[in-house]
Parts: structure tokens; C-alpha cells; sequence
């Protein structure tokens, strides 16, 4: 069954090719712009990658990267079959090309529909990936003299200041980790002795954050240290009073950042998606629409353009069908190898 049959006058035909020839170079671009956006969310998520326990969201920058890349080579050759399409005897030389560059085409646009669905989808490894990356960068906030985390205080502190945050959840967690490191603690002093012993594991724990936290608009001198402890400060009350430090977790501020980006390049990918596949369902009505000229003397005689010549199942299953065939026929090659070299030798 024959699926979207239209007709196509010569006229017709000709400005076809024209009006693709154009939509493709802009497809090219579309491309180009896909490969970059890609690039700019994977340098983004790089650069907070101490701070991200796995790499598992960079699956999103990679596809556009590769979408991208494909799209420039799939519109390039859509805009070569235009040009011989407006000369019937230069159009047949695509003949055998055609099939493997639709199948091709249709696999890179699906995987930019993909693509687009998963910088929507991922906000829950991102969101778990730095829940454990953000937890162990403050638990190794202090460590500036081991080899691998020297910069680790510098980099949290920068974090929080530009994403105006504070700790994991919330300024809490710096309560739970000892942050200040031991080469700056007095241990003659009977304040950190006792804090010391007052701890089970022998870490020296306060109700303070470091100066990355505060937030230079409140207009009170920041208070970090003896969050918790009203008499240690002058007309302050915990539990009431508007803390002048960063309240947000840091969590929290990475994942709205990274989701507005990628839910801003999804959007921007969607309609370069919609594009592309104006591209392949025009030239595939251009494809079938120049074969029906091909061996006929008036090459401007009206002709028929379709989308399918099978149904969608029919034709998914005639490009699957090699691809199964040759799968098959490795697995039994394999198969055939082990089973010939697990034979023991008669003597």
C-alpha cells in the first residue's frame, strides 16, 4: 500500500528541488548549530566535574555532537541529489545511493529526537550524580595538601559564591563534616580538645560554614560560625532570624542551572529536528517523483511522488531485515569457531 501519493507536473518538480536545495543548506547551518550546542553543554558540564560523582549526563552532549556532525553530511548530499534533480539524466547516478543514505538519514534524526527527549529526561542521574559529587567534595573541602583534591576547597568556594549556595541540601551539611583541616586547629586548646572527644570518630565539628556562604547583600556582618548559638551574638535569634548566608543548596542551584540549559537546548534541537525531517520526507517525494521520468524520451511529463511504497511495518522490516540477516549469519560464524576449537582431538 502506497502511502501519501501525490502528484508531481513538471513545474511542480522544479520548484521542488529548488525550494529543497534551499531548506538544506538551512538544514546545514541547523546542523552546524546542533554540533555547537552540543559542545557548550558538554564544556559546561566539565567544568563542574569534581563535583559529579559519574559522567552519565554527558550522553546528551555527545549525541547532539554526533547529530550534529551527521546532519552536516546528510544535508550536504540532499542538496547535491537537488541539483541533479533538475537534469533527469544526471539524477539516475543516485539510484543505488539513495536507500542506505535514507536508512542512515531516518537513524541520525530519530537519535536527535532522542537527543531532545533525554535533556529532558536525565534530571534524576543528574540530580543523584551530584548528590554524591557535592557530598564529597565538602567532606574533602579541608584536604588542600593531599595530591588529587588541592584545589577542591577553591573549587566549592567558587561554586558557592557563583551560584550564590550553600552546602549540599542546605548550610546543614557543613555542620556533619569537619572542614577545617588539622594544620590549622590548635591542639593545646581546650575548646578543640573537647570538640574533639565529643565526637565519635574524634572529628572537629562546628555549627559554622566557611566565608563561601555568606551573602554579601544581607546587610548584617556575616555571621558563620555558632550558627546555632543565639547568646554567642548580639540580638540574634536561630530559628527566627533571616540567616545572612546563602540558604539554597547547591544541589538545588546546579540542577535548575543544568536543566534550563539543556530544556532551552531541547527546545532549540526540537525545531532543528522538525527541519531535518522536512528535509528527508521532501526529498524522498522528489526521489520518487524523478525514478518515474527515468528512461522516458519527455522527461516533463507529470509523474508521481510518494512518501512509502510499502506500509510503515513493511518497510521498517525491509531495512531491518539485512541488518538481522547479517547479525545472524556472525553469531553463527562465531559459534561455529568455538565449537570447532572445543573439539578435542582424536588420536
Amino acid at each position: 500500500m502506497v502511502v501519501m501519493k501525490m502528484k508531481f507536473p513538471f513545474q511542480k518538480r522544479v520548484k521542488l528541488a529548488q525550494g529543497l536545495w534551499l531548506l538544506s543548506w538551512c538544514a546545514t547551518v541547523a546542523g552546524a548549530t546542533t554540533f555547537t550546542l552540543g559542545c557548550v553543554l558538554k564544556t559546561e558540564l566539565r567544568r563542574r566535574a569534581e563535583v559529579m560523582d559519574n559522567a552519565d549526563i554527558h550522553i546528551v552532549p555527545n549525541t547532539l555532537m554526533i547529530v550534529g556532525l551527521a546532519s552536516l553530511g546528510i544535508n550536504y548530499f540532499a542538496s547535491k541529489i537537488c541539483q541533479d534533480a533538475l537534469d533527469a539524466g544526471r539524477f539516475p547516478r543516485w539510484k543505488n545511493f539513495l536507500k542506505p543514505y535514507f536508512a542512515a538519514s531516518c537513524f541520525f534524526t530519530v537519535l536527535m529526537l532522542l537527543a531532545v527527549i533525554m535533556s529532558y529526561a536525565m534530571k534524576g542521574s543528574l540530580e543523584s550524580s551530584l548528590k554524591i559529587g557535592l557530598r564529597n567534595g565538602i567532606r574533602f573541602y579541608k584536604d588542600t595538601d593531599t595530591p588529587g583534591r588541592c584545589f577542591q576547597k577553591q573549587n566549592i568556594d567558587r561554586l558557592q559564591m557563583e551560584f550564590q549556595c550553600c552546602g549540599n541540601n542546605d548550610f546543614r551539611d557543613w555542620f556533619e563534616v569537619q572542614w577545617i583541616s588539622n594544620r590549622y586547629l590548635d591542639f593545646s586548646s581546650k575548646e578543640v580538645k573537647d570538640r574533639i572527644k565529643s565526637n565519635v570518630d574524634g572529628r572537629y565539628l562546628v555549627d559554622g560554614v566557611p566565608f563561601s556562604c555568606c551573602n554579601p547583600s544581607s546587610p548584617r556582618p556575616c555571621i558563620q560560625y555558632q550558627l546555632t548559638n543565639n547568646s554567642a551574638h548580639y540580638n540574634y535569634e536561630y530559628q527566627t532570624e533571616e540567616l545572612n548566608i546563602y540558604l539554597r543548596g547547591c544541589r538545588e542551584a546546579l540542577v535548575n542551572y543544568y536543566m534550563g540549559l539543556m530544556n532551552t537546548i531541547g527546545a532549540g534541537v526540537l525545531s532543528i529536528f522538525i527541519l531535518q525531517g522536512s528535509v528527508l520526507v521532501s526529498l524522498r517525494f522528489l526521489q520518487t517523483a524523478m525514478e518515474a521520468v527515468a528512461g522516458k524520451e519527455n522527461t516533463e511529463i507529470e509523474t508521481e511522488g510518494y512518501l512509502l511504497e510499502k506500509g510503515v511495518k513493511d518497510t521498517v522490516m525491509e531495512y531491518l531485515n539485512p541488518v538481522l540477516k547479517f547479525f545472524l549469519l556472525t553469531n553463527q560464524v562465531e559459534e561455529g569457531a568455538t565449537t570447532s576449537g572445543a573439539t578435542p582431538a582424536t588420536t
